[in-house]
């Protein structure tokens, strides 16, 4: 199987579960041996529901002071 094929057929597993649940495939839903396939052909879990367009990236907070309130009394 080419790296193609093998992310295709990941894609594929995490897009079926996704059409028999409707909702977002979690890690629990599928068997020890499909599991550590998909993440070894598309990576870390966010990343491969990400490929499969299946979640989007979240954006990148902003880091920094917070803002100070003050107190109108």
């Amino acid at each position: 199987m080419t790296e193609e094929e093998k992310k295709r057929w990941a894609i594929d597993r995490l897009k079926e579960k996704y059409s028999e649940t409707g909702e977002i495939p979690r890690k629990e839903e599928f068997d020890p041996a499909t599991l550590s396939r998909i993440k070894a052909f598309l990576g870390p879990w966010p990343r491969a529901l990400e490929t499969a367009g299946l979640k989007s990236r979240r954006p990148v907070k902003k880091r920094g002071h917070p803002r100070k309130t003050r107190n109108k009394t």
